[in-house]
Protein backbone atom coordinates (compact mmCIF):
# COMPACT_ATOMS: atom_id res chain seq x y z
CA UNK A 1 0.00 0.00 0.00
CA UNK A 2 1.59 3.19 -0.96
CA UNK A 3 2.33 5.47 1.35
CA UNK A 4 1.27 8.66 -0.17
CA UNK A 5 -1.53 11.26 1.54
CA UNK A 6 -0.59 10.31 5.27
CA UNK A 7 -3.14 13.60 6.17
CA UNK A 8 -5.59 12.15 4.37
CA UNK A 9 -7.87 9.39 6.00
CA UNK A 10 -9.28 6.11 4.55
CA UNK A 11 -12.87 7.52 5.06
CA UNK A 12 -11.98 10.74 2.96
CA UNK A 13 -10.41 9.15 0.23
CA UNK A 14 -13.56 9.25 -1.72
CA UNK A 15 -13.64 13.56 -2.10
CA UNK A 16 -10.46 13.08 -4.58
CA UNK A 17 -12.63 11.67 -7.18
CA UNK A 18 -15.07 13.95 -6.84
CA UNK A 19 -12.92 16.95 -6.68
CA UNK A 20 -11.41 15.29 -10.14
CA UNK A 21 -14.88 14.30 -11.22
CA UNK A 22 -15.24 18.58 -11.44
CA UNK A 23 -12.40 19.35 -12.87
CA UNK A 24 -13.47 17.31 -15.80
CA UNK A 25 -16.31 18.97 -16.13
CA UNK A 26 -14.78 22.75 -16.14
CA UNK A 27 -12.55 21.07 -18.81
CA UNK A 28 -15.59 20.35 -20.77
CA UNK A 29 -16.82 23.92 -19.87
CA UNK A 30 -13.18 24.67 -21.17
CA UNK A 31 -13.68 22.22 -24.77
CA UNK A 32 -16.95 24.19 -25.30
CA UNK A 33 -15.73 27.85 -25.05
CA UNK A 34 -12.52 27.25 -26.69
CA UNK A 35 -14.61 25.67 -29.87
CA UNK A 36 -16.79 28.82 -29.40
CA UNK A 37 -14.18 31.38 -28.91
CA UNK A 38 -12.44 30.60 -32.16
CA UNK A 39 -14.78 30.54 -34.70
CA UNK A 40 -13.40 31.80 -37.86
CA UNK A 41 -15.49 35.12 -37.78
CA UNK A 42 -15.66 35.71 -34.78
CA UNK A 43 -18.12 35.87 -31.73
CA UNK A 44 -19.05 39.40 -32.16
CA UNK A 45 -20.32 40.48 -35.44
CA UNK A 46 -19.41 44.75 -36.20
CA UNK A 47 -20.35 47.05 -38.64
CA UNK A 48 -19.02 50.60 -39.03
CA UNK A 49 -22.13 53.25 -39.22
CA UNK A 50 -21.18 56.47 -40.42
CA UNK A 51 -22.46 60.04 -38.96
CA UNK A 52 -21.84 63.46 -40.44
CA UNK A 53 -18.33 64.14 -38.22
CA UNK A 54 -17.40 60.45 -37.16
CA UNK A 55 -18.08 56.43 -37.93
CA UNK A 56 -19.27 54.26 -35.01
CA UNK A 57 -18.24 50.75 -34.40
CA UNK A 58 -21.96 48.76 -33.78
CA UNK A 59 -22.57 45.49 -32.69
CA UNK A 60 -24.84 43.87 -35.21
CA UNK A 61 -25.24 40.53 -33.21
CA UNK A 62 -23.03 37.96 -31.55
CA UNK A 63 -23.12 34.07 -31.58
CA UNK A 64 -25.30 32.25 -29.52
CA UNK A 65 -23.79 30.30 -26.55
CA UNK A 66 -23.87 26.55 -26.45
CA UNK A 67 -26.78 26.11 -23.92
CA UNK A 68 -24.68 22.89 -22.88
CA UNK A 69 -22.50 25.60 -20.88
CA UNK A 70 -24.40 26.48 -18.59
CA UNK A 71 -25.68 22.72 -18.01
CA UNK A 72 -22.29 21.68 -17.10
CA UNK A 73 -21.69 24.76 -14.93
CA UNK A 74 -24.13 24.41 -12.78
CA UNK A 75 -22.98 20.33 -12.39
CA UNK A 76 -19.50 21.22 -11.83
CA UNK A 77 -20.55 23.86 -8.90
CA UNK A 78 -22.95 21.09 -7.47
CA UNK A 79 -20.08 18.38 -7.34
CA UNK A 80 -18.04 21.19 -5.51
CA UNK A 81 -20.34 21.75 -2.83
CA UNK A 82 -20.75 18.04 -2.85
CA UNK A 83 -17.03 17.55 -2.19
CA UNK A 84 -17.52 19.72 1.00
CA UNK A 85 -20.68 18.19 1.98
CA UNK A 86 -19.86 14.89 1.88
CA UNK A 87 -16.51 15.49 3.93
CA UNK A 88 -17.85 17.06 6.80
CA UNK A 89 -20.64 14.41 6.43
CA UNK A 90 -17.94 11.51 6.45
CA UNK A 91 -15.88 13.79 9.68
CA UNK A 92 -19.17 13.55 11.64
CA UNK A 93 -19.72 10.37 11.23
CA UNK A 94 -15.59 8.86 12.14
CA UNK A 95 -16.27 10.90 15.20
CA UNK A 96 -19.78 10.15 16.05
CA UNK A 97 -20.73 6.73 14.55
CA UNK A 98 -23.93 6.33 12.00
CA UNK A 99 -26.35 9.21 12.72
CA UNK A 100 -29.75 8.93 13.09
CA UNK A 101 -32.06 10.54 10.57
CA UNK A 102 -32.74 13.65 13.26
CA UNK A 103 -29.29 14.10 13.17
CA UNK A 104 -28.39 13.62 9.79
CA UNK A 105 -30.48 16.15 8.51
CA UNK A 106 -28.46 19.35 9.99
CA UNK A 107 -25.25 18.21 9.19
CA UNK A 108 -24.92 20.54 6.57
CA UNK A 109 -21.84 23.24 5.99
CA UNK A 110 -22.73 26.69 6.22
CA UNK A 111 -22.15 29.68 4.69
CA UNK A 112 -22.43 32.58 7.04
CA UNK A 113 -21.44 36.14 6.13
CA UNK A 114 -21.92 37.50 9.63
CA UNK A 115 -20.52 35.92 13.05
CA UNK A 116 -24.44 35.92 14.14
CA UNK A 117 -25.58 34.52 11.08
CA UNK A 118 -23.29 31.84 11.86
CA UNK A 119 -24.17 31.94 15.78
CA UNK A 120 -27.29 31.34 14.90
CA UNK A 121 -26.42 28.07 12.74
CA UNK A 122 -24.98 27.04 15.41
CA UNK A 123 -27.27 27.08 17.73
CA UNK A 124 -29.54 24.68 15.32
CA UNK A 125 -27.29 21.72 15.95
CA UNK A 126 -27.96 21.97 20.05
CA UNK A 127 -31.04 19.85 20.01
CA UNK A 128 -30.91 17.71 17.39
CA UNK A 129 -27.22 17.98 15.98
CA UNK A 130 -24.77 15.33 16.75
CA UNK A 131 -21.87 15.92 19.44
CA UNK A 132 -19.62 17.00 16.85
CA UNK A 133 -21.22 19.52 15.89
CA UNK A 134 -22.21 21.09 18.96
CA UNK A 135 -20.55 24.37 20.20
CA UNK A 136 -16.88 24.35 20.95
CA UNK A 137 -16.21 21.42 19.32
CA UNK A 138 -13.16 20.51 16.93
CA UNK A 139 -14.77 20.24 14.20
CA UNK A 140 -17.52 23.76 14.36
CA UNK A 141 -13.98 25.66 14.75
CA UNK A 142 -12.78 23.96 11.48
CA UNK A 143 -16.17 25.04 9.93
CA UNK A 144 -15.87 28.34 11.29
CA UNK A 145 -12.84 28.77 9.92
CA UNK A 146 -13.90 29.05 6.61
CA UNK A 147 -16.45 31.14 7.24
CA UNK A 148 -16.61 33.96 4.61
CA UNK A 149 -17.36 36.54 7.63
CA UNK A 150 -13.93 36.03 7.97
CA UNK A 151 -13.31 38.75 5.30
CA UNK A 152 -14.36 41.93 6.88
CA UNK A 153 -14.26 43.24 3.52
CA UNK A 154 -16.12 41.61 0.81
CA UNK A 155 -17.91 38.76 2.35
CA UNK A 156 -20.06 37.82 -0.45
CA UNK A 157 -16.88 37.44 -3.14
CA UNK A 158 -15.73 34.71 -0.54
CA UNK A 159 -15.77 31.40 -2.76
CA UNK A 160 -17.69 29.87 0.25
CA UNK A 161 -20.16 32.32 -0.14
CA UNK A 162 -19.86 32.58 -4.34
CA UNK A 163 -20.08 28.28 -4.19
CA UNK A 164 -24.02 28.57 -2.24
CA UNK A 165 -25.04 31.48 -4.19
CA UNK A 166 -24.30 29.66 -7.61
CA UNK A 167 -25.74 26.26 -6.71
CA UNK A 168 -28.94 27.67 -4.28
CA UNK A 169 -29.78 29.72 -7.49
CA UNK A 170 -29.23 26.22 -10.08
CA UNK A 171 -30.59 24.05 -7.78
CA UNK A 172 -34.07 25.86 -6.44
CA UNK A 173 -34.84 28.77 -9.22
CA UNK A 174 -32.69 28.24 -13.21
CA UNK A 175 -29.08 27.45 -14.66
CA UNK A 176 -26.43 29.81 -14.46
CA UNK A 177 -26.87 32.48 -16.48
CA UNK A 178 -23.56 33.65 -19.25
CA UNK A 179 -23.66 35.94 -21.91
CA UNK A 180 -20.83 37.65 -24.01
CA UNK A 181 -18.78 40.60 -22.34
CA UNK A 182 -16.16 42.79 -24.16
CA UNK A 183 -13.50 43.26 -21.64
CA UNK A 184 -11.25 45.42 -23.15
CA UNK A 185 -9.99 47.17 -26.42
CA UNK A 186 -6.54 47.83 -27.24
CA UNK A 187 -5.26 50.28 -30.44
CA UNK A 188 -2.77 48.82 -32.14
CA UNK A 189 -1.44 51.72 -34.26
CA UNK A 190 0.47 52.94 -31.03
CA UNK A 191 3.91 51.37 -30.88
CA UNK A 192 5.35 49.73 -28.49
CA UNK A 193 1.35 48.97 -26.66
CA UNK A 194 0.87 50.20 -23.38
CA UNK A 195 -1.29 49.32 -20.83
CA UNK A 196 -2.59 53.11 -21.16
CA UNK A 197 -3.60 52.46 -24.59
CA UNK A 198 -5.85 49.34 -23.08
CA UNK A 199 -9.73 50.80 -22.72
CA UNK A 200 -11.21 48.46 -19.87
CA UNK A 201 -14.75 47.65 -20.55
CA UNK A 202 -17.66 47.74 -17.95
CA UNK A 203 -18.06 44.05 -16.24
CA UNK A 204 -21.70 43.96 -18.25
CA UNK A 205 -23.28 41.77 -20.98
CA UNK A 206 -22.86 43.35 -24.59
CA UNK A 207 -25.54 44.24 -26.23
CA UNK A 208 -26.74 44.19 -29.80
CA UNK A 209 -26.19 47.82 -31.55
CA UNK A 210 -24.24 49.06 -28.54
CA UNK A 211 -21.24 52.05 -29.77
CA UNK A 212 -18.15 50.03 -29.00
CA UNK A 213 -16.11 52.89 -30.37
CA UNK A 214 -16.14 56.10 -32.64
CA UNK A 215 -13.71 57.37 -34.82
CA UNK A 216 -12.94 60.44 -37.00
CA UNK A 217 -14.92 59.83 -40.89
CA UNK A 218 -11.60 58.48 -42.69
CA UNK A 219 -9.33 57.42 -40.07
CA UNK A 220 -8.48 53.99 -40.06
CA UNK A 221 -7.79 52.46 -36.62
CA UNK A 222 -6.82 48.75 -36.04
CA UNK A 223 -8.04 47.37 -32.71
CA UNK A 224 -7.63 44.37 -30.98
CA UNK A 225 -11.14 43.36 -28.90
CA UNK A 226 -10.75 41.23 -26.43
CA UNK A 227 -14.20 39.39 -25.76
CA UNK A 228 -14.73 36.96 -22.99
CA UNK A 229 -18.00 35.01 -21.22
CA UNK A 230 -19.17 36.08 -18.22
CA UNK A 231 -21.33 34.40 -15.60
CA UNK A 232 -24.35 36.24 -13.88
CA UNK A 233 -23.32 36.35 -10.20
CA UNK A 234 -27.50 35.93 -9.28
CA UNK A 235 -28.90 38.61 -7.15
CA UNK A 236 -26.59 40.83 -8.55
CA UNK A 237 -25.59 43.09 -11.75
CA UNK A 238 -21.67 41.27 -11.32
CA UNK A 239 -20.85 39.25 -14.54
CA UNK A 240 -17.06 38.04 -13.81
CA UNK A 241 -15.20 36.17 -16.29
CA UNK A 242 -16.75 32.62 -16.09
CA UNK A 243 -13.64 30.29 -15.91
CA UNK A 244 -12.08 32.63 -13.52
CA UNK A 245 -14.78 32.49 -11.60
CA UNK A 246 -14.87 28.02 -11.67
CA UNK A 247 -11.41 27.89 -11.49
CA UNK A 248 -11.47 30.88 -8.24
CA UNK A 249 -14.07 28.33 -6.45
CA UNK A 250 -12.78 25.37 -7.30
CA UNK A 251 -9.28 25.92 -6.43
CA UNK A 252 -10.72 27.03 -3.08
CA UNK A 253 -12.83 23.57 -2.24
CA UNK A 254 -9.72 21.71 -3.16
CA UNK A 255 -6.94 23.64 -1.57
CA UNK A 256 -8.44 25.00 1.65
CA UNK A 257 -12.22 24.17 2.22
CA UNK A 258 -11.57 20.02 1.51
CA UNK A 259 -7.99 19.48 3.80
CA UNK A 260 -9.15 21.73 6.91
CA UNK A 261 -12.12 20.00 7.06
CA UNK A 262 -10.15 17.09 7.47
CA UNK A 263 -7.19 17.99 9.31
CA UNK A 264 -7.75 21.61 10.36
CA UNK A 265 -4.33 22.78 10.22
CA UNK A 266 -2.62 24.66 7.23
CA UNK A 267 -3.15 22.05 4.23
CA UNK A 268 -0.32 19.46 3.94
CA UNK A 269 1.31 18.45 1.26
CA UNK A 270 1.09 16.87 -1.63
CA UNK A 271 -1.80 18.84 -2.48
CA UNK A 272 -4.66 16.85 -3.97
CA UNK A 273 -4.85 16.56 -7.30
CA UNK A 274 -7.07 18.24 -9.50
CA UNK A 275 -7.87 15.76 -11.40
CA UNK A 276 -6.61 12.11 -11.53
CA UNK A 277 -7.77 8.94 -13.72
CA UNK A 278 -11.23 8.24 -12.13
CA UNK A 279 -12.42 6.02 -15.26
CA UNK A 280 -10.82 2.58 -13.98
CA UNK A 281 -10.84 0.98 -10.64
CA UNK A 282 -7.95 1.49 -8.62
CA UNK A 283 -6.11 -1.13 -6.52
CA UNK A 284 -3.90 1.72 -4.25
CA UNK A 285 -6.01 4.75 -4.83
CA UNK A 286 -3.29 6.62 -3.13
CA UNK A 287 -1.02 6.40 -5.86
CA UNK A 288 -3.12 6.70 -8.28
CA UNK A 289 -3.62 10.10 -6.74
CA UNK A 290 0.14 10.72 -6.55
CA UNK A 291 0.21 10.22 -10.57
CA UNK A 292 -2.99 12.41 -10.70
CA UNK A 293 -2.26 16.84 -11.81
CA UNK A 294 -2.41 19.32 -9.71
CA UNK A 295 -2.76 21.90 -13.32
CA UNK A 296 -6.61 22.27 -13.48
CA UNK A 297 -8.70 22.69 -16.42
CA UNK A 298 -9.08 26.44 -16.15
CA UNK A 299 -5.54 27.09 -16.39
CA UNK A 300 -4.96 24.56 -19.06
CA UNK A 301 -7.70 26.59 -21.02
CA UNK A 302 -5.90 29.69 -20.34
CA UNK A 303 -2.52 28.35 -21.63
CA UNK A 304 -4.90 26.65 -24.54
CA UNK A 305 -6.10 30.03 -25.40
CA UNK A 306 -3.16 32.18 -25.10
CA UNK A 307 -1.40 29.95 -26.97
CA UNK A 308 -3.64 30.10 -29.85
CA UNK A 309 -3.63 33.59 -29.97
CA UNK A 310 0.20 33.47 -30.21
CA UNK A 311 -0.15 30.63 -33.10
CA UNK A 312 -1.98 33.22 -34.71
CA UNK A 313 0.11 36.25 -34.64
CA UNK A 314 3.48 34.88 -34.74
CA UNK A 315 2.50 33.20 -38.43
CA UNK A 316 1.88 36.71 -39.19
CA UNK A 317 5.36 38.11 -37.32
CA UNK A 318 7.67 35.61 -38.62
CA UNK A 319 6.42 35.67 -42.09
CA UNK A 320 7.21 38.92 -42.51
CA UNK A 321 10.77 37.99 -41.55
CA UNK A 322 13.99 37.93 -44.53
CA UNK A 323 14.27 34.47 -45.22
CA UNK A 324 11.21 32.74 -43.69
CA UNK A 325 9.35 29.86 -45.22
CA UNK A 326 5.76 30.01 -46.47
CA UNK A 327 2.80 30.75 -44.00
CA UNK A 328 1.89 26.62 -44.26
CA UNK A 329 5.20 26.14 -43.12
CA UNK A 330 5.15 28.41 -40.33
CA UNK A 331 1.66 27.40 -39.17
CA UNK A 332 2.69 23.79 -39.17
CA UNK A 333 5.68 24.04 -37.01
CA UNK A 334 3.84 26.33 -34.34
CA UNK A 335 0.79 23.56 -34.54
CA UNK A 336 3.58 21.29 -33.56
CA UNK A 337 4.58 22.64 -30.66
CA UNK A 338 2.45 21.90 -27.37
CA UNK A 339 0.62 24.69 -25.47
CA UNK A 340 3.18 25.42 -22.99
CA UNK A 341 6.39 25.00 -25.21
CA UNK A 342 4.48 27.86 -27.40
CA UNK A 343 4.06 29.65 -24.41
CA UNK A 344 7.77 29.09 -22.90
CA UNK A 345 8.85 30.48 -26.25
CA UNK A 346 6.76 33.35 -25.89
CA UNK A 347 8.19 34.41 -22.68
CA UNK A 348 11.65 34.94 -23.99
CA UNK A 349 9.88 37.96 -25.71
CA UNK A 350 10.83 40.73 -23.25
CA UNK A 351 8.49 43.90 -23.35
CA UNK A 352 10.33 47.05 -23.78
CA UNK A 353 8.76 50.38 -23.66
CA UNK A 354 11.73 52.70 -24.72
CA UNK A 355 13.23 50.39 -27.25
CA UNK A 356 16.21 49.46 -25.12
CA UNK A 357 19.06 47.96 -27.48
CA UNK A 358 19.96 44.86 -25.53
CA UNK A 359 16.26 43.78 -25.06
CA UNK A 360 15.19 44.61 -28.95
CA UNK A 361 18.35 42.60 -29.91
CA UNK A 362 17.60 39.98 -27.55
CA UNK A 363 14.25 39.76 -29.10
CA UNK A 364 15.20 39.67 -32.57
CA UNK A 365 17.55 36.88 -31.81
CA UNK A 366 14.49 34.76 -30.03
CA UNK A 367 12.55 35.57 -33.46
CA UNK A 368 15.37 34.58 -35.46
CA UNK A 369 15.74 31.54 -33.92
CA UNK A 370 11.74 30.56 -34.35
CA UNK A 371 12.54 31.39 -38.07
CA UNK A 372 15.40 29.06 -38.15
CA UNK A 373 12.90 26.41 -36.25
CA UNK A 374 10.23 26.89 -38.87
CA UNK A 375 11.92 26.58 -41.58
CA UNK A 376 13.50 22.91 -41.18
CA UNK A 377 10.49 21.92 -39.11
CA UNK A 378 9.35 18.85 -41.32
CA UNK A 379 5.91 17.91 -40.67
CA UNK A 380 5.04 14.19 -40.06
CA UNK A 381 3.61 12.42 -42.74
CA UNK A 382 2.00 15.47 -44.45
CA UNK A 383 2.98 18.37 -46.65
CA UNK A 384 2.32 21.41 -44.49
CA UNK A 385 -1.20 22.59 -42.89
CA UNK A 386 -3.65 25.10 -43.78
CA UNK A 387 -2.70 28.53 -41.95
CA UNK A 388 -5.15 29.52 -38.85
CA UNK A 389 -8.30 31.67 -40.37
CA UNK A 390 -7.34 35.11 -40.09
CA UNK A 391 -10.31 36.43 -38.23
CA UNK A 392 -10.43 33.14 -35.52
CA UNK A 393 -11.66 34.90 -32.54
CA UNK A 394 -9.13 34.00 -29.53
CA UNK A 395 -8.85 35.63 -26.31
CA UNK A 396 -8.77 38.80 -28.90
CA UNK A 397 -10.62 40.01 -31.74
CA UNK A 398 -8.97 41.60 -34.45
CA UNK A 399 -10.88 44.39 -35.80
CA UNK A 400 -10.66 47.66 -37.54
CA UNK A 401 -12.39 50.89 -36.36
CA UNK A 402 -12.89 53.16 -39.25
Amino acid sequence: MSSSYTWLPDHHLGVAAELAHADELIGEVASLLFDYQTQPEGIIQLREVAMITHSQTVVVSMSPIPRKVVLLVADALVVLRNAIEHTLFAEVEYRDGTLDEKAAKVVEMPAAQTYDAFDAWVKGRAKNGPPALQRGSELIKRIEGLQPFHRTVGSHDHPMALLALHTNHSKHRAPAITAVRLAAIHREDRTPPSLADVERRPEVPLEVGEVIAETPRGQHIPVALFPTIGINRPGTERWPVLMKELDEVATWVRTQAVPRLITGIEPQAPALPARYEISVGHDDERSALSAGSTVSAAQLHNDRLGAAAVRRDMVETIGKMDDAPGTEQIAAWLESLSDQEMLARMRQLKPTTTYEPEIVLSNFAVLEQMRDDARVFEPPGRAGVDPPASGAVLSRQRRFHR
